[in-house]
């Protein structure tokens, strides 16, 4: 069998540092150390013309940062049989000390790293799931603009001394308190009515967007991991859809602890010989799994027990699933007493509940 060394020897690594309107490529040839740079419009007539400058494209290895861009210029570089790695950017190795960024110079560094096979290549999503993913996102935006506009709507009553103190707000009832509320001044009126009108507008856009993501509950491309995963306290069909379209694939993860460090659920850490020092979760993975899996936490400061609604989720789903579920729900709501017992701070609770939780979706996603 042929060593690495002979069978890399005829390929031509291309690092692409790619923008809006530009893409920096570092050409790194065979038996050479410095790649050679230049930039190309961003558009694929230029990519075109920049791979059709080469023999044939199998000999072609490329990659680029996943970012804003998204995944076109993969498909369109897999379309024409070049081989090409979307990688991660947080796993990017960095040279301590090294302040200066530039296109040319990440450009170099990709295209020598993607040949020293010092790049974590992420797994691109189909335009369905990338889809769905992209519709979740925006429910997530609705649902973020609903409670930015009811806040708008509690402050200018507050500012008008109209407090409710009748219960849980934003129920049916307090919306019949809200509709019942009059002012004098014509300006106030005018006002009071675009507060209303505004969370009016945001629930229909998130019951839209709601709407149009139900029919995926059953998509075979999601039904089984949507409905396993709903077996899970907190987790709702929705929740899940998001979780799933965010990962695509649990297997690329090889424990559970990667998966927990790609949700940016583990502990930061600065060690150096027998000093250990550890803080706060490093954020550095998928905010939107993150945030997910902390709402889902909250529902496990209760004790356990099964209501209507996951009853309902859990129906004809295998024994080993909903055993599963409940070993989990039994493990983190003990787990939520007892550091809720130890710990000033219950977002710190529900942070270390929502990693173990990371930890049980990883494995009911794997079995």
């Amino acid at each position: 069998m042929p060593n690495n060394n002979s069978t890399q020897r005829g390929l031509i690594y291309l690092g692409l540092d790619v923008s809006k309107d530009s893409i920096a490529v570092g050409i790194l040839r065979p038996d050479e150390v410095v790649p050679d740079t230049e930039m190309i419009f961003h558009d694929e007539a230029s990519i075109r013309r920049l791979i059709n400058r080469f023999d044939s494209p199998t000999q072609l290895r490329t990659c680029y940062e996943a970012g804003p861009t998204g995944y076109e210029l993969y498909r369109l570089l897999s379309s024409i049989g070049v081989r090409c790695d979307v990688v991660a950017p947080s796993l990017i190795p960095r040279v301590p000390g090294d302040h200066v960024k530039t296109d040319r110079r990440d450009c170099r560094r990709l295209a020598r790293l993607h040949r020293a096979h010092e790049l974590t290549a992420i797994r691109v999503p189909t335009r369905k799931e990338e889809g769905v993913r992209d519709l979740c996102r925006a429910r997530q935006v609705a649902v973020e603009e609903r409670r930015r506009a009811r806040q708008r709507l509690s402050s200018f009553l507050l500012r008008h001394n109209e407090v409710y103190r009748d219960g849980t707000t934003w129920t049916i009832r307090h919306e019949s308190w809200i509709a019942s509320r009059h002012f004098e001044d014509q300006a106030v009126k005018d006002a009071f009515s675009f507060y209303r009108s505004g969370v009016a507008v945001q629930d229909a856009a998130l019951r839209a967007i709601t709407a149009n993501l139900t029919p995926y509950f059953d998509d075979p491309l999601f039904s089984d991991p949507l409905h396993r995963l709903g077996a899970y306290r907190g987790i709702d069909h929705l929740g899940a859809l998001s979780v799933i379209s965010e990962v695509c694939d649990f297997r690329r993860f090889a424990h559970s602890a990667a998966f927990m460090g790609f949700c940016g659920l583990v502990p930061s850490e600065y060690s150096s010989g027998a000093s250990v020092s550890r803080g706060g979760i490093t954020h550095a993975g998928n905010v939107h799994v993150r945030t997910q899996l902390i709402e889902s936490a909250w529902a496990y400061q209760h004790s356990p027990n099964s209501g209507v609604g996951m009853k309902t989720r859990q129906s004809g789903l295998e024994k080993e699933v909903i055993d599963r579920a409940w070993n989990a729900q039994l493990r983190l709501c003990g787990r939520f007493r007892y550091l809720s017992g130890r710990k000033d701070s219950r977002n710190k609770v529900v942070t270390a509940i929502a990693r173990e939780l990371a930890g049980f979706v990883y494995v009911e996603m794997t079995s």
